[in-house]
């Protein structure tokens, strides 16, 4: 799954809006917290769909590319 420019702006940008993060931006999200996810299943729609682009950048560790993309 190749993410688009405006997926990374949200996933830089975007907070979770429920769970043990509610209110922590998608990037932010604790690695085990994401492959928590990844095993149990992605929420369907937007969200999930993010989540699972957010797990692939941690386990390949590019978080760094999104420290510019952050709304200040």
């Amino acid at each position: 799954m190749k993410p688009n420019f405006d997926d990374l702006i949200k996933i830089a940008n975007f907070k979770m809006p429920y769970g043990k993060f509610k209110g922590l931006v998608l990037i932010d999200l604790p690695e085990p917290y994401i492959v928590w996810f990844y095993n149990q299943g992605f929420p369907e729609g937007e969200l999930g769909r993010l989540l699972a682009q957010v797990y692939e950048i941690k386990v390949n560790g590019l978080e760094y590319l999104f420290n510019k993309l952050r709304e200040t």
